[in-house]
């Protein structure tokens, strides 16, 4: 787990929580975006994930090591005594998610979140024999790892992100049987716990062509979901990393806009 602290008066913390097969190294950019907006940031490699995963690359036993690491890092981020909010892409977006859903809200203090592609459903999903035979696979052989099939060109159209990834040692490109099915699982359950789900400020962002996550799932599971206050917004021609896209400066100020507007709310002033 990483800090940054930003320059000057903070005025809140931003914990962000990585996608699947990547690592905090990839966030460089959003990173320094927050610091320029006023938060300190705290960022760390999910298990099985960039620096973590010389134990077990591309491998967990449950999908819960997520929702404990993102406790622990909401732990440091409360030493702080500021407002904190919580931003997961991707995959951490559904890990997000199910720590919302799992942990009593006496234990959590959260000004607002953040989900950006938030993955609740695959964009492809095998077929009945092939998720049949990895079902039995995750009994026998929870370390055997396939081919992710996620490519640099499913993600985003930059191509400078494009070069960096490609040369990205950290970035993972098989994953087990078991992380799979994981992940299937928590999917499964972020539907089933929808009613579960905490009452904090919530802000998902999904990109309009997305070729990772199924848009029509995350559409599904934000208006099931019932909140004091939700915001819901899609942005057309943008690939799975919104974040990353060419677009990305307006992506940032529409996220920034809704940490600033839950601060005034909380009586902070902003200019």
């Amino acid at each position: 787990m990483w800090k940054w602290e930003t320059e000057g008066e903070a005025k809140g913390v931003m914990v962000i929580v990585h996608g699947a097969m990547e690592h905090h190294g990839r966030y460089t950019w959003l990173i320094e975006k927050w610091q320029e907006a006023g938060f300190h940031v705290i960022m760390g490699d999910l298990p099985g994930q960039g620096t973590t995963s010389r134990s077990g690359r591309g491998h967990i036993q449950s999908f819960d090591q997520y929702i404990d690491a993102i406790y622990d890092w909401l732990q440091h981020a409360y030493e702080y005594h500021l407002p904190v909010f919580l931003l997961g892409h991707s995959m951490g977006g559904l890990a997000t998610t199910r720590l919302l859903q799992t942990k009593e809200k006496e234990q959590l203090h959260i000004a607002g979140v953040i989900l950006s592609s938030p993955c609740f459903g695959l964009a492809y999903t095998p077929t009945k024999f092939k998720s049949a035979i990895s079902k039995g696979l995750n009994l026998v052989t929870p370390k055997f790892k396939l081919e992710s099939g996620i490519s640099t060109d499913l993600s985003t159209r930059n191509e400078e992100v494009k070069n960096a990834e490609e040369n990205d040692s950290l970035y993972i490109t098989k994953v087990s049987i078991r992380w799979y099915r994981e992940l299937i699982g928590a999917m499964k359950n972020a539907f089933e716990d929808v009613a579960e789900m905490k009452d904090f400020p919530l802000c998902v962002m999904q990109a309009g062509d997305d070729k990772i996550v199924d848009l029509q799932k995350v559409y599904e599971w934000v208006h099931q979901v019932s909140l004091s206050e939700k915001h819901w917004k899609v942005w057309p021609g943008l690939y799975h990393e919104i974040f990353s896209e060419p677009e990305r400066d307006l992506v940032f100020t529409y996220a920034r806009d809704f940490t600033f507007s839950r601060l005034r709310q909380l009586g902070f002033y902003i200019e």
